[in-house]
């Protein structure tokens, strides 16, 4: 078995006294792992590092074998990664939700936004408003997508100012009022007719709150995953990042709100 493709290294461990296990996301073959051998020496190791896009050989005796890898460096982000708190915190964060995904299944949309996304981590305000976005795309790749094109009251596509915490559908400002206090937030950047600007931050933060509720519900608490500090800090380090900048072009064509 043999293939080629191009992936974002998200994660290497260590595998015996040389080699290494390799893990990416490629827009062909999904979130794959494969042995590195040698992939702990200095030549490798400069090209596995989280973030990078690389090119791969895929090779293996049989298709659900572990398999080797051979990585040739395409984009070096290494150095942009570890050169602030905040980018490692949103490559950590990223490596988690791409992990939520099932092994070598097909996720090209989450590729292209994991490859945006680690392009655009010396830029943390164009980071932070598109993190919100790439969590309400994994939420929706795993099947539990938000519908925030109308509300779920009245139909309506006017005044869409909150979710509704069970359904995960918007609801208008009139519909909403009088349970406003159990509703969540909708901050205007993630409507789908919303034009690109400077967003306030603490939109952002209300964004967040919206993709945690529904990722805990969802993905976290059900699969028992408690290390969530990468995240925490990030929408820590919202407040101070302003202005914000509202671009969707890098999550690619495939996203849609309100796809379930």
């Amino acid at each position: 078995m043999e293939w080629q493709d191009q992936g974002v290294v998200i994660s290497t461990r260590r595998h015996g006294e040389r080699d290494a296990i390799l893990e990416v996301m490629t827009p062909v073959h999904g979130r794959h792992l494969g042995l590195v051998r040698g992939g702990r020496s200095p030549r490798h190791a400069a090209v596995l590092q989280p973030g990078n896009r690389v090119a791969l050989t895929w090779r293996a005796r049989l298709e659900d074998h572990l398999g080797q890898f051979t990585a040739e460096m395409l984009e070096s982000r290494a150095a942009t990664v570890l050169a602030g708190p905040f980018a490692l915190h949103v490559m950590t964060h990223l490596a988690l939700l791409v992990r939520q995904l099932p092994e070598r299944s097909r996720h090209p949309s989450i590729y292209e936004a994991v490859d945006g996304l680690c392009g655009l981590l010396a830029h943390p305000t164009m980071i932070a408003p598109l993190l919100v976005r790439f969590e309400l795309l994994v939420l929706s790749e795993l099947g539990f997508g938000l519908d925030l094109a109308a509300c779920a009251a009245t139909g309506s596509r006017e005044a869409l100012c909150y979710v509704s915490p069970k359904s995960g559908r918007a609801v208008s400002r009139e519909a909403g009022a009088p349970y406003h206090a159990k509703l969540l937030a909708l901050p205007s950047f993630l409507l789908a007719d919303n034009e690109e600007g400077a967003i306030p931050a603490c939109d952002i933060a209300q964004g967040f709150a919206l993709t945690g509720y529904f990722l805990d519900r969802h993905i976290f608490d059900p699969r028992g995953i408690r290390d969530r500090d990468a995240r925490f800090r990030i929408v820590d380090g919202v407040s101070r990042l302003a202005p914000l900048t509202n671009d969707t072009a890098i999550l690619g064509a495939d996203f849609q709100l309100s796809e379930n």
